[in-house]
């Protein structure tokens, strides 16, 4: 017997680290809990996942199988904008959100620079020995990866990857995103004081003890 599984179950499987909570895989693919939580039972119910103190994948091939047919289905529907933020969860190597998206992530979404949906870059920092890997998975939804951000016309969709290659990645999560420190966001928010002042006095009213002075 099988399971038709769609689209946001893919993605949870695709998202579950093992002793994952529900909170934390809705926040990861941006989801309703509720909706998870209901995935969850299924998937549970079915077979695939099982909880013990936490989540885990019962079977790690379904979840490079769940990748394929991900990345199948982009060829007919491209990533949107909100999927680009959510793929480099499922590429199992460590990445963190770095400038313009830091400052996305640390504002919790209320500071978005101004970016065309047609000419969308997305900024994350990479272990630099994972770069031949990070091009391979993007190319696997036909989005392009380069460490200087493309003219549009070079490109095949709206969307690109701008990666930031590092020997390590030192992040911290929020709200389920991983992302450089708050440290190194401010820092790039202020060498770029123009652009990102409001951002600054936001970051200043979220977070205690931060200088955000120039």
């Amino acid at each position: 017997m099988y399971t038709v599984c769609g689209e946001k179950s893919l993605k949870t499987l695709l998202a579950i680290e093992p002793g994952d909570t529900i909170v934390e895989v809705a926040r990861k693919i941006d989801e309703n809990r509720g909706t998870i939580r209901r995935i969850v039972d299924r998937l549970e119910a079915d077979g695939y996942v099982e909880y013990d103190d936490g989540l885990f994948v019962v079977d790690e091939s379904v979840r490079e199988t769940g990748l394929q047919l991900l990345a199948a289905s982009a060829a007919v529907s491209p990533p949107s904008i909100s999927d680009a933020y959510v793929l480099p969860q499922f590429a199992d190597m460590n990445f963190a959100f770095t400038g313009i998206d830091a400052v996305y992530v640390w504002t919790r979404g209320g500071y978005q620079v101004a970016r065309d949906p047609d000419d969308y870059p997305l900024f994350i920092a990479i272990e630099a020995a994972d770069m031949k890997e990070w091009n391979q998975f993007f190319g696997l939804f036909d989005i392009s990866v380069s460490q200087e951000r493309r003219p549009r016309d070079e490109l095949n969709g709206p969307l690109q990857v701008v990666i930031d290659p590092r020997e390590a990645i030192d992040s911290e999560r929020v709200d389920g995103r991983p992302v450089v420190s708050l440290d190194e966001t401010v820092e790039f928010a202020r060498h770029h004081y123009a652009t990102f002042q409001s951002a600054l006095d936001t970051l200043a009213q979220i977070y205690d003890d931060i200088d955000v002075d120039q």
